[in-house]
This record gives structure tokens, sequence and C-alpha cells, in this order.
């Protein structure tokens, strides 16, 4: 077995200040000091493949000798639970014995993810090809992306703006008790949501995850050496990635359905068939939030509920702390902070260790998601 030994991350902002290297930095030095190793402990590396920081760079600014495995993960969000699931191969087939997990962007005073680009439909690539089909007539960024869905989940199941807005709220409750999200002490009501400006319709701008610079970093390591660290193990119970047939980047609308998403169907078959569990058996989940209707859609997906039930399941505070599941108690990246999925997982390390400052009650084990809408990954997390 495989357990997440240590977490870290920098501070959550929208001008960090400094450099997308020092921040991963940052926060692998914070990881390996909560887990109770030193960088010299450290004999692999895996990250994002839009990450801008080359594992050998930080091995060389955290002091981290020599490495006998580094890997990428594709996807952008996608990769999230991938790089740990990466991570714990290399430790299970004994490629390396103490992996690092990191992603790290200035992804608001930087390179900006949200805004429009026009290249995406020239490169001379299979995704520049796929992107050509409509990047030219405008439908350039994810928000629009994810609204041609939404329309058609809204078509199918009779959902509404005002229960997509209903997540929002929650994780906006959630982070509005988190000292550490970037909307500590801004809760919102389902009335502000319904106020907030248009961005691409159906979804009004708090439908939409934040633009954040920080650095988030995991260290993966056995179950066996985990029981001398530092810090109670979340050990790895499952861990899948996942593409559905005819799978796009965020636009796979030529599928028979495009009300689901089938990635995500993948990847939770392969958790509870691995992990022997069912949802019954999960006491809180971070789901990758976006966009809130990918949330609703996960959901079904994941078998917490019904195909066209999730508006129900949430309208009376299912999803909310105190409720049948709550959901990303740490805010999500709606209320705490967008680093790309890996912040999700360090809060559910902190649920499994009992630490959250929004600590879910007699938590065993926590399902975990990454971006929806592109080939992704998910983590089953469990206390030892």
């Amino acid at each position: 077995m495989t357990a997440i030994v240590g977490i870290g991350a920098t501070e959550f902002s929208k001008e960090s200040g400094r450099s997308e290297l020092q921040l991963a930095s940052e926060a692998v030095l914070a990881a390996l000091d909560d887990a109770g190793l030193a960088p010299s402990d450290v004999d692999g590396m895996v990250t994002f493949t839009q990450d801008t920081n080359q594992e050998i760079s930080v091995a060389r600014e955290v002091g981290i000798g020599d490495l006998s495995f580094f890997s990428r993960v594709h996807y952008g969000g996608g990769a999230a639970c991938g790089t740990v699931a990466h991570a714990a191969m290399a430790v299970a087939t004994g490629a390396a014995s103490v992996v690092v997990c990191y992603r790290a962007f200035n992804e608001r005073s930087g390179r900006r993810f949200g805004q429009p680009d026009a290249r995406l439909g020239g490169e001379p690539s299979s995704q520049g090809l796929e992107m050509s089909w409509h990047v030219p007539y405008g439908l350039m960024t994810p928000a629009a992306w994810v609204a041609m869905f939404a329309r058609r989940y809204m078509h199918v199941y009779g959902a509404t703006s005002e229960d997509f807005g209903r997540v929002a709220v929650a994780m906006r409750r959630h982070a509005s008790t988190n000292p550490a999200a970037w909307f500590y002490e801004r809760p919102i009501t389902l009335e502000e949501h319904q106020a907030s400006k248009w961005i691409v319709e159906p979804l009004h701008l708090l439908d939409c995850c934040q633009e954040s610079d920080g650095g988030v970093a995991l260290v993966v390591t056995s179950a066996a050496r985990a029981r001398d660290l530092r810090q109670r193990p979340a050990v790895i119970s499952a861990a899948a990635q996942g593409s559905g047939a005819g799978q796009a980047m965020m636009t796979s609308y030529y599928r028979d359905d495009m009300s689901g998403l089938p990635e995500i169907s993948v990847v939770g078959r392969q958790l509870w068939e691995k992990s022997g569990l069912t949802p019954d058996d999960i006491q809180t989940a971070i789901l990758y939030d976006h966009f809130t209707p990918f949330v609703l859609s996960q959901l079904e997906e994941l078998g917490f509920c019904g195909r066209g039930e999730a508006a129900d399941f949430i309208r009376d505070g299912a999803i909310e702390l105190g409720g049948r599941l709550p959901l990303n108690p740490h805010g999500g990246q709606l209320g705490e902070a967008y680093i790309h999925g890996m912040n999700g997982i360090a809060e559910a390390v902190r649920q499994i260790r009992g630490e959250s400052v929004n600590q879910v009650a007699d938590v065993a084990n926590v399902l975990v998601t990454a971006g929806t809408g592109v080939p992704t990954s998910g983590l089953i997390l469990s206390a030892v």
C-alpha cells in the first residue's frame, strides 16, 4: 500500500510577487517538513505537463539529489489526482521510494488560463486541429465550452441556474470559515449568485472558479514507511485515470449524449472496484468545481444519485457541512483557490487526519476528483 504523508502550500493570492519556481519550491519544502522528511529522502517527482517548473529545477532549488523517477501528467486540471496515481505506482513498483507531486503557477498575475486565445485553433498539432472547428467562431474559453454542456444539461434534466447557484453558495459558505481561503469571511447568497454578471449564458460570474497564484505539493511513500513518519497517513485505497469514448478537450460535443461526463464514470467505476467501497462508504468528497454545472454531473456519474437527480440531491443542503455528503469543506476552487485541484487533495488529507478547519465527523474515506470535461483522474483516500 501507498499513502500521502506530507502536504504543503504557499498562501493563495492574486499577486504572489515571486516566480512560479519559487512557489513550487516553497510548497515542496513545506510538504517535506510536514512529513518529517528531508529533501535528500526524495527520489521521484511528478507534476503537470502545464507546469512551467522542470522537475530537475525544483530538485536543485530544494536540495533534492538523484532522481530515479520523474513523470508528467497531461490534460490540465485532469492531471491532479493522476500525479498521485503515478507517484503511487512508482513507489509500489520500486521505481522510487519517496515521490513529491507539485503544481505551482501565477494564474492571476501571470498567464491567465481563462482568457481567450485565438492561437489555440492554429497550432500544428492534433489539439490545434480539434480546436480549429470552434475557436475561429469565438468559442475559445473554458467558460464558453462548459456553457454549451450546461445548456444541454438544463434542457435534458430541467436543471436551472438556481441549481448551479446552490453549489456556489455552499462552496463560498465553506470558504468563509477557512482562513486559508481567498474568500474567507465572504459568503454569498443565492440572490447574489443570480445577480452576478453573465460570463457566458447560462453561467454567471459566480458559477466560475477563481484565477489564483500559489503552489501545492504532496509527498507519497509506502504505507510501511509512513508508520514511522510525523503525520497520520492518508492511505491511497484507489487511484484511477479515465477518458471516455469520443473524448475531446472540454468540447466533446459529438458524442451521442453530451449531458454527462463519461470520463468521470470511467474513473468512478475503477475507484469503486479497486477500493471495494461504495458511495455509501464516503463521508466527504472533494469534487473538482471549476464550473458549477460539472459538480452536479459528477455526483451523478459517481453514483451518489441517479442521472438528472443531482439538482434535487443538493436542494436540501446535502452538500453542505452537516449534510449527507459535504463537498469541498475547504471551499473548493470556487472559494479557497484554483490550484488545478491540488489544494483539494491536500484538503482530503486534512480530513483523513482530522485537522481540517471544517472537519467532517468520523471521516474514514474521502473521494477526490480532478478536472472534468477533459481526460481526468480520481482518488479514494482512507484512514489507517
